[in-house]
């Protein structure tokens, strides 16, 4: 036998293993033109960064502000939903990097999340100062990238990359100054 022919015939060989397997179809292997190295197409998200992130509520515009100086004194009066957004390069899931942030950011992270009417909140207004409130989910930031795994060589590229703004149960008040 040459030297060719034990490399097909071993590459013939490896090929109806990982078909038996169920990793290759198996009219690949049987016409032996699948690498003994291929594999099956999967996909993998990675949380790349977190940071925190104040989810405001978008709802009936919630950014008072007031002064100079003297003092804020904010409710809310309405009940509304604060939600996540996601966006990226390419196709991606939702569910699943939700679920990625669900293990690797906090467990808290929600899709959505309710607020209810009856939170008041009061603030001093340094002299000079404009005081500024806005009401959202004390919530995350994070970047993301899908990568995809396949090919004759086992090989991970990346297939997407994104953001996502991810809110959670804690709600409140966020209070800054500004000067004008």
């Amino acid at each position: 036998m040459t030297s060719n022919v034990k490399t097909a015939s071993l590459v013939g060989v490896a090929a109806a293993m990982l078909a038996a397997i169920g990793a290759v179809p198996a009219h690949a292997a049987a016409e032996g033109i699948v690498s003994p190295r291929a594999c099956s197409v999967s996909y993998d998200y990675v949380i790349n960064s977190k940071t925190n992130y104040f989810v405001p509520a978008a709802w009936n515009g919630t950014h008072l502000k007031d002064g100079p100086g003297g003092s804020l004194s904010v409710s809310v009066t309405k009940a509304g939903t604060l939600s996540w957004s996601v966006t990226g390069t390419a196709e991606f899931s939702t569910n699943a990097i939700f679920a990625k942030a669900k293990v690797s950011v906090s467990s808290t992270v929600a899709t959505s999340v309710s607020v209810t009417v009856g939170h008041t909140y009061s603030h001093n207004i340094t002299a000079n100062k404009y005081g500024n409130a806005q009401y959202g989910s004390w919530g995350y930031k994070i970047k993301w990238t899908e990568y995809i795994n396949n090919g004759p060589a086992c090989l991970s590229h990346v297939y997407a990359t994104g953001t996502a703004t991810l809110p959670t149960s804690s709600t409140g008040w966020k209070y800054w100054e500004t000067s004008s």
